[in-house]
């Protein structure tokens, strides 16, 4: 007889059965989970691989593009604008007097406004109209006031501009006069003008690619009509080693593939050849006064003599061009080595690469006419002077425009170094000068301590000279004040044109070294900027900066923004923002990777905060630049945001080749927030 399971046996037996259940759906969501991560594993390595292989790419395009303009070096020459006289002249503006708030009239009260209030019996309405007039008078007297006192700043700003005005067109008149005497003595064959009117035709080229030397020494030979001038050739070092960049998936690391080593040396000999020709282009194109039958060019480099071991310059390349023969030339079309050697029986190296010389035709030297160099070995390295020479040399600068200069003595001299004086008149006067002689950009706290000189001094002008560069902080708080900034390159360029010798370290061209990053937990350098951002609106935004190369941003870790505050050099933070502002980032322009040419602002909705909220929120949007003691030292405008976008390109700041920085506003939206933002400046988002 069989016997009935109790209920308290079904009950057990349920719950094994809930159990179990529970057991396999925990085993199916681990099983899904571990699936979900192998996938997710899968997804990161395949895109990171693309990622790099992304990368390899773009590297070899590169090279690519480098190998082409060195093929392509002398057609584009050939198609840049011949250099003409005129382009050296400065049209006489200046820009027109704008005192700002000072122009407009302080509005005199309306009496109108100033009515009696109250009283119901008769004297109550005399005393309420007595105060009324009381009242009126009042506001009137002080109304007097305020325009008397904005009629005087507004005579003491138009005095200030016209002087301003009268020095900056003095200067340009005096200018233009030194081109005109320079283009007459052209006419005259006079061998110093000639040789500097071509010295400025090869120096205001455009033809030529960022980093080829342009050291040049030249004479003159009116008999002969032959301009005679030694010009540095490109090292061997252009003609990049690598062919191109691979990515090895199996070692995970990138491979450069060699460039054959025969390719590398015809292309070497080739580009000498090219840059030779078009030399000879750019000076017979610009002889726009007939002064020239024929040009003697001898190309060098500079380096050791494979034969005797000692320094100089190494003749790669000579040739003697008759102005008869080289117009004949399409040198859109030539085999660049063929033309020289055949055409025009010119000598080139057989073996450049190795330094193998050629015997130079005429030099400078032979020609008997004083030899004009620019850029020359010879001259004094303005970077190892001794202080108190470079303060005499830029004063001997100042004499030699025209103005009595001396130094002052080195204690007590009140922050000036040179005190100089202008003869001439209206815009004449007492000028300060202070000299650093840095390798590195100067902060803007040295042109605000040279105004400060300036005001108590009560000089007319002052001018910062420096061996470096200038900041965008600098150049905006100089901007409009009776300051005067000479950056390195423009104080070679001066010392040349008026006959005194300096240049900047090796050949002319020594970078500053670049400095040591500070790790991520130091301080700033002293050299840094704030960029401050406000706006109005409710919107939560995020403010990034991109440090960018062109359009694209140099790696991931130089996307500056909320999961990454700063740069792995550190030269790039994001910082809690001070009133007014809403976002800080702070930058040092002047230790950007050297391959940056532009620091870009974006700004995005921040998703989390305001999930359905557009740009059309943002406006009155600014940039406050600062200074390291958050000093305002100018504002800059950007755009306002538009309906349905959700990320914006505020602008940038683009670097100058002369190191400086100029501000681009922008003004691209984005719908796709700020995910398709940084696509678009080549991050790649999972």
């Amino acid at each position: 007889m069989s016997r009935r399971s109790s209920g308290l046996v079904g009950v057990w037996a349920e719950m094994q059965r809930q159990q179990q259940r529970q057991l396999e759906a925990e085993a199916r969501r681990r099983r899904q989970e571990e699936q979900q991560a192998r996938s997710y594993q899968r997804r990161a390595a395949q895109s990171r691989r693309e990622y790099k292989q992304a990368e390899a790419t773009r590297r070899t395009d590169e090279l690519d593009a480098l190998v082409a303009s060195l093929q392509g070096l002398l057609a584009a020459g050939c198609r840049a604008p011949a250099f003409r006289a005129a382009s050296l002249f400065r049209a006489e503006e200046v820009q027109p007097f704008a005192p700002g708030p000072v122009a407009q009239p302080v509005p005199m009260p309306d009496p109108g406004d100033y009515q009696a209030q109250g009283g119901w019996t008769s004297g109550r309405r005399a005393q309420a109209q007595a105060e009324a007039r009381a009242r009126f008078e009042r506001d009137w007297q002080a109304a007097q006031a305020a325009e008397a006192h904005r009629q005087q700043q507004l005579a003491s700003y138009r005095r200030e501009y016209q002087q301003r005005a009268d020095s900056r067109l003095a200067d340009i008149r005096r200018h233009n006069a030194g081109v005109t005497a320079v283009t007459e003595g052209v006419r005259r064959r006079d061998p110093d003008s000639v040789v500097e009117y071509f010295s400025a035709a090869l120096y205001a080229s455009t033809a030529w690619p960022e980093g080829f030397p342009r050291q040049v020494a030249a004479a003159y030979d009116p008999a002969a009509r032959q301009l005679v001038l030694d010009w540095e050739l490109p090292a061997y070092s252009t003609v990049p080693e690598v062919k191109s960049v691979r990515y090895m998936y199996a070692a995970d690391q990138y491979k450069d593939q060699p460039r054959p080593v025969g390719q590398r040396r015809a292309l070497y000999k080739e580009v000498l050849a090219q840059c030779v020709l078009l030399v000879l282009h750019e000076i017979f194109a610009a002889d726009e006064f007939d002064a020239l039958e024929s040009v003697a060019l001898n190309g060098f480099v500079d380096g050791h003599d494979p034969t005797t071991g000692r320094p100089g310059h190494i003749f790669l390349a000579t040739v003697m061009a008759a102005r008869s023969a080289f117009r004949d030339l399409h040198l859109a079309q030539v085999d660049a080595g063929s033309c020289l050697t055949d055409a025009l029986r010119g000598q080139l190296s057989a073996r450049p690469d190795q330094m193998a010389p050629v015997r130079p035709g005429r030099r400078p030297q032979d020609v008997g006419n004083r030899v004009v160099a620019h850029g020359s070995e010879d001259d004094p390295d303005l970077y190892e002077m001794d202080p108190i020479a470079f303060e005499n040399l830029v004063a001997e600068l100042f004499g030699a425009m025209g103005m009595q200069a001396v130094t002052t003595q080195r204690s007590n001299d009140g922050g000036v170094d040179v005190k100089a004086l202008d003869p001439t008149p209206i815009r004449g006067g007492e000028i300060v000068v202070q000299v650093k002689r840095y390798r590195s950009t100067v902060p803007p706290t040295a042109v605000r301590d040279l105004y400060g000189t300036v005001q108590d001094a009560g000089a007319n002008k002052g001018v910062l000279v420096t061996t470096s560069g200038f900041g965008p902080g600098s150049h905006t708080f100089a901007n409009g004040k009776p300051l005067e900034l000479v950056s390195g390159a423009e104080l070679v360029d001066l010392l040349h044109r008026h006959g005194l010798r300096g240049r900047l370290g090796e050949g002319g061209r020594r970078a500053a070294a670049p400095p040591a990053p500070p790790a991520p937990d130091t301080a700033m350098p002293d050299d840094y900027n704030v960029l401050g951002m406000s706006w109005t609106g409710s919107v939560a935004l995020d403010v990034c900066a991109l440090v960018c190369r062109g359009g694209r941003v140099l790696s991931d870790d130089h996307f500056v923004f909320f999961n990454n505050p700063r740069t792995p050099d550190g030269f790039v933070r994001a910082l809690p923002p001070t009133a007014p502002d809403k976002a800080a980032i702070c930058v040092s322009f002047d230790r950007l990777p050297d391959e940056a040419d532009r620091f870009v602002l974006v700004a995005a909705v921040d998703p989390e905060i305001n999930a359905d909220a557009d740009l059309s929120g943002f406006t009155d949007a600014r940039i406050r630049l600062l200074d390291p003691a958050l000093t305002e030292l100018g504002q800059l405008e950007v755009s306002d945001g538009r309906p349905r976008e959700t990320a914006l390109v505020l602008g940038s700041f683009r670097r100058r080749p002369n190191g400086d920085w100029d501000f681009v506003l922008g003004g691209k939206g984005y719908t796709g927030g700020l995910e398709e933002l940084v696509q678009d400046f080549g991050i790649e988002v999972e």
